[in-house]
């Protein structure tokens, strides 16, 4: 039995919580929260994009296994949702604010999937169609906040919390919930009330110094992203953005509201986990936005986790994943783990009972969205983080392999360093062997053939030779192709 809210924001940066880095913005309620359980300094998202992150979260897998790798468009039929195997579990499942699942433009569709309460429903169209026709330009333009006084009760974020509020009122009570909160903030256009962005008016983010890396020894493609600012004067960069840095104040506030609410009608037994689904660049790396790259300002993202059996004011610093999250939900609730689910739960490491859960965290790329070409359009990378070294494969492009210890800030691109060949080859083939066990729709020998790797095999056309088929616990076992009969094993030679 458990009583389980999940928050989440929009890229929200590691170092945009103030309990995380001291960087001068305000977030105290997420601070407070922080203080109370564990704090995660090493977690990643899985795809630094809104959909796909998301996919992670909630339905237990990669974005490349169920058709997530892409914004816009739709998961799999053959993939469930934790909320549909939850609530056949008998857990009553809520999920407010952004989705981002359904094929759906930007807003979504505006219709409860299934494995959800429809009551408490509430995604971003159906935001937009309690607005009239005025009132949805106004809160898709950042300039709104300059003209009109924006009262808190007009934004999404305050309405998703009042969803929340409501259903914590009336079910809190319950032995079995989980509750999704899912803010857009602080993501653009931006809109807050006044308030919160013009305390930021004249406030400068700290700089890092890798704002001033101008991409020498980087893959060409991020140089075509950095669009020429690679050979501006990078010293006189400064970081501001006091509309964003003002809707990470206001969506602390609103969160501040639920975790008020949680502290009133769940009580002490209440396990809560926040994260973002990833970040922004600021001009780290000349780059801009989120995209096809594993650095820490868009990968790296905030990780609390507070309930029974965790420390409050712990912190760990081992590597997790947003692939850990939907397993700790199901060991939450005692329910047997789905054998479709990538990664192990994260539990053990936040109660103290082990030091890390994973070896590596995996992280990918495919590209921003289906709709536009923008962010580069196709960009596959497959990427590998083991707590202290860094492998990113750009397919289309050159490889990176950065030591965080020795240059936390992934300035030094030794890819082609001969000192750091054997541990490039153990992550890379950390990759290949993540990709073949998730059942990488992308995967091939071009993964294995990289221009550094001494030891790769000769191109095969039939690569490994394998067939993995799907083992999913909502169907019957399929069948194999040779025989017509039910297959023995899902991963063999074909």
């Amino acid at each position: 039995m458990a009583k389980v809210i999940f928050i989440m924001t929009d890229s929200q940066r590691y170092d945009m919580v103030n309990a995380n880095v001291p960087t001068g913005l305000k977030t105290p309620c997420l601070d407070r929260l922080a203080s109370q359980g564990m704090r995660f300094s090493r977690a990643y998202t899985t795809q630094p994009v809104c959909q796909p992150a998301r996919c992670a979260l909630f339905t237990g897998l990669y974005p490349h296994s169920c058709n997530s790798w892409t914004n816009s468009s739709a998961l799999s039929a053959d993939v469930h949702t934790i909320g549909q195997r939850l609530q056949d579990h008998g857990v009553h499942t809520a999920y407010i604010g952004k989705w981002h699942l359904d094929g759906g433009d930007y807003f979504g569709l505006g219709h409860c999937p299934d494995g959800w309460d429809p009551e408490y429903w509430y995604d971003m169209r159906n935001y937009l169609e309690e607005l009239t026709p005025e009132e949805r330009v106004a809160s898709r333009r950042t300039s709104t906040m300059e003209t009109t006084e924006i009262s808190p009760s007009f934004t999404y974020a305050f309405r998703c919390s009042d969803r929340a509020v409501r259903f914590l009122q009336e079910h809190g009570q319950e032995e079995n919930f989980l509750l999704c909160v899912s803010y857009d903030e602080p993501h653009g256009p931006y809109l807050c009330p006044r308030e919160y962005w013009e305390q930021y008016r004249d406030f400068e983010f700290p700089r890092s110094r890798n704002v001033e890396d101008t991409l020498e020894g980087k893959p060409d493609y991020q140089k075509v992203w950095a669009g020429g600012r690679q050979e501006k004067d990078r010293s006189a960069v400064r970081i501001k953005a006091p509309y964003y840095f003002g809707c990470n104040s206001f969506v602390d506030a609103q969160i501040g509201r639920v975790l008020d609410a949680v502290d009133t009608y769940v009580g002490e037994d209440a396990v809560v986990i926040y994260t973002s689904d990833h970040g922004d660049f600021l001009e780290s790396h000349c780059l801009s936005g989120k995209g096809p790259a594993a650095y820490d300002e868009i990968t790296r993202v905030p990780l609390f986790i507070r309930g029974p059996g965790i420390a409050s004011g712990s912190v760990s610093d081992a590597p997790v994943s947003h692939i850990n999250l939907a397993p700790a939900v199901f060991e939450l609730f005692g329910i047997p783990q789905p054998p479709v689910f990538a990664g192990k739960s994260l539990l053990p490491q936040a109660r103290g009972e082990q030091e890390r859960v994973n070896e590596f965290c995996f992280m990918e790329f495919g590209r921003y969205e289906v709709d536009h070409d923008g962010f580069g359009g196709f960009q596959p990378m497959r990427a590998v983080f083991d707590g202290r070294y860094k492998l990113s494969l750009n397919l289309l492009s050159q490889d990176e392999f950065y030591d965080l210890q020795e240059d936390p800030l992934e300035m030094v691109n030794r890819i082609d360093d001969p000192a750091c060949y054997e541990r490039i080859c153990r992550l890379h083939d950390a990759i290949l062997d993540n990709m073949n066990r998730t059942r990488d729709p992308f995967r091939g020998y071009y993964w294995r053939r990289r221009p550094w790797r001494k030891d790769a095999p000769d191109a095969a056309w039939s690569d490994t030779g394998y067939t993995r088929q799907s083992e999913n616990d909502y169907e019957e076992r399929q069948l194999d192709y040779e025989t017509g009969l039910t297959m023995v094993d899902a991963v063999r030679k074909k």
